[in-house]
């Protein structure tokens, strides 16, 4: 068994991509499902991790500004550490995840190939 990080992403900042309260609402629920189903089923390796809107992006001349990137309008909003055979099995427990319903996407890494 192997782990994978998802990185979920979608457009946090453009106000008329935003859900209104009740739909959201909805939304997280959804969320809450598919963690339990993940859980249940032994493929939650660790919680969500939530990450605010501010950030800090740090130039090659070591340059520190507000980030995320501006220009950028998907941010991250989160990660997520599955458990799961391969790519394939990573891919189908992704396709299941509320994101997509805001117009999302999930980036996906498999992790433990260089221990540190």
């Amino acid at each position: 068994m192997n782990e994978f990080l998802l990185i979920f992403r979608r457009d946090y900042q453009t106000s008329s991509r935003q859900p209104p309260l009740e739909q959201l609402e909805d939304h997280l629920a959804r969320w809450q499902s598919w963690f339990s189903e993940l859980a249940s089923s032994d493929k939650l390796a660790r919680q969500l991790q939530r990450w605010d809107g501010q950030g800090r992006i740090i130039t090659k001349d070591r340059i520190v500004s507000p980030g995320p990137y501006v220009e950028l309008k998907e941010s991250v909003g989160g990660l997520l550490i599955i458990k799961a055979d391969d790519y394939a099995e990573a891919v189908e427990i992704a396709r299941a995840c509320p994101i997509f319903e805001l117009g999302g996407n999930v980036e996906i890494r498999m992790g433990g190939l260089n221990r540190i």
